[in-house]
């Protein structure tokens, strides 16, 4: 089913190329220097096989909840989906939002100097520029009334968020976002799934952010539960 998604039109940069790649149930934003929508649509054709290939031979690979063996003999992207998805104990397709905008990004990294792909939230981007990542919290007084502030530097971030409250991706408990920040887009959106799934209520957050910001590449973590705010570790908030 697609979501409209609204807050698009306040999230787009004015400097990039901005435009909608769509296939199956992949929806994402691109942004880019120059328009690179072919392209775009050439490598999520290419990814989106190799994993509906892998789950039809695999059916565990889609449907398990908790880290399931690797195999040296599958793509790229299935191999990081697999390793990361076990660093943080989750099922794999925890990942899958995080892992097609990373790969994206890789992929057009040498044509663009800069860079963002959102993919329902979950976002792999490269700046040189300091860029402003709004953050959704459905009904809570924070929601798009702050962002995060991200530096300029030399190699990409990933941004993902998972909600307990938000959209239809399956989480266990009631945060209305928990937005990771790392140096893997793949790895934040497995590690947003596992802290928002032990988050039941406000009253969780100081032991969410505990589990975590042990895992190298973190850079921060923001927690939104109702009128509850945790954040840690090197983030700028500002007001929107």
């Amino acid at each position: 089913m697609y979501e409209e998604r609204f807050y698009r039109s306040i999230t787009k940069p004015d400097d990039l190329r901005c435009y909608e790649v769509r296939f199956k149930e992949t929806d994402l934003l691109c942004c880019t220097r120059t328009d690179l929508k072919s392209f775009i649509e050439d490598r999520l054709f290419f990814y989106r096989h190799q994993l509906e290939e892998y789950i039809r031979k695999r059916t565990a690979f889609g449907d398990s909840l908790v880290p399931i063996d690797g195999d040296p003999f599958a793509p790229a992207i299935v191999k990081e989906m697999i390793e990361g998805s076990a660093r943080v104990g989750v099922g794999p397709m925890a990942t899958v939002a995080g892992a097609i905008a990373e790969f994206l990004g890789r992929d057009i990294s040498s044509l663009t100097g800069e860079y963002i792909v959102e993919n329902g939230g979950d976002i792999c981007l490269k700046t040189d520029r300091e860029r402003a990542v709004l953050i959704y919290a459905k009904d809570s007084p924070f929601s798009r009334k702050i962002a995060l502030k991200l530096r300029g530097r030399d190699k990409p971030y990933g941004v993902c968020t998972s909600s307990g409250t938000v959209g239809h991706s399956l989480s266990l408990g009631r945060a209305d976002a928990v937005c990771i920040v790392a140096d893997s887009a793949l790895f934040a959106d497995g590690l947003a799934t596992c802290i928002g799934n032990i988050v039941k209520q406000k009253d969780d957050i100081p032991m969410a952010i505990e589990k975590g910001k042990v895992f190298p590449g973190v850079i921060g973590i923001l927690i939104v539960v109702g009128d509850g705010l945790g954040i840690w570790g090197d983030l700028e908030i500002i007001r929107v």
